[in-house]
């Protein structure tokens, strides 16, 4: 390929990054809000739309807090093109078996738009883990959610599967109908970035929605360079590494929107393909206002 063609392969891959929305499935905003601010970020030009999974949000322990699963189906009801999920869930506190149907039905239900993120769930979270009697040990935590990735992504196959592993085991059964994506929906994994068990479990599957852990000063900005990293692990690891998403952000936008714009501009070119502003906690109309704003496009 000569220079030109390289050129004009490498722009098409920068000004194809997308851009989605991050909101509180609580608080003030209630499951018809949820669905009507879907589809307005659908029609101010949002690509996704993506909500948290909690039992208990953690603003306070008595937050009004929304089921995601029954969310997403609402928000699927009210959207045509933009891009659904939750991120992230954690799968060590649901059966993996239930959330492989879930998945599938809404994947029919919303006309094949649903990726699935997927984690731990944090390492701190007495609301949504301590209080039910949940797995708290991160360890363990992330043996369950390796099995229960094979799991899902077994009965996804719609052939018959079985599975015995050491936290889970499934007698033989086959699950119909498979999702509409090809060849399954979409698996991000999210995780402290560089630690290496997220890595490599990313690496495993078709995205990643990882943060930048900051040891002592929560996370910071995912920046060009662990973008590149980021990409060069997955290239020799992943099989079908083209297909591959990175998704950054998710945090509330700068007050400085050309800062903002120059730093999504900088990982793209490295690498990332998704944008996520994060709306924090606040009034409907402070919410609605965020999505019409619209995204920082870079081209």
């Amino acid at each position: 390929m000569d220079e030109k063609h390289i050129r004009l392969s490498y722009r098409k891959k920068v000004f194809a990054m997308k851009y989605a929305i991050g909101v509180v499935p609580g608080g003030d905003v209630d499951i018809h809000a949820l669905a009507g601010f879907a589809h307005l970020a659908e029609e101010t030009g949002w690509d996704g739309f993506f909500i948290e999974d909690y039992i208990t949000h953690w603003m306070a322990p008595d937050a009004p807090t929304l089921d995601p699963w029954i969310s997403l189906a609402a928000i699927a009801s009210q959207t045509k093109t933009i891009r659904i999920g939750a991120m992230v869930t954690p799968l060590s506190r649901r059966r993996p078996w239930k959330v492989a149907r879930e998945a599938a039905t809404l994947d029919h239900l919303c006309r094949g738009r649903l990726i699935l993120g997927v984690g731990l769930g944090g390492p701190q979270d007495p609301m949504n883990f301590d209080r039910f009697g949940e797995v708290v040990d991160t360890h363990h935590r992330a043996e369950m959610l390796d099995e229960a990735l094979e799991i899902i992504n077994g009965l996804w196959s719609g052939e018959w599967f079985s599975y015995q592993g050491k936290h889970y085991q499934v007698g033989e059964v086959r699950f119909q109908p498979v999702p509409l994506q090809k060849p399954r929906i979409p698996i991000w994994v999210g995780g402290g970035y560089p630690n290496p068990g997220p890595l490599r479990r990313a690496a495993r599957w078709d995205g990643s929605c990882m943060y930048k852990e900051s040891h002592g000063h929560g996370w910071q900005d995912m920046q060009a360079e662990d973008i590149r990293q980021l990409r060069a692990f997955v290239q020799s690891h992943h099989p079908v590494y083209s297909t591959f998403d990175i998704c950054v952000g998710g945090r509330a936008r700068l007050p400085d929107w050309e800062q903002d714009r120059q730093h999504i501009r900088s990982v793209a070119e490295a690498g990332a393909t998704w944008w996520m502003d994060f709306i924090e906690p606040t009034a409907l109309e402070k919410t609605r206002q965020g999505i019409l704003n619209g995204p920082l496009r870079i081209d």
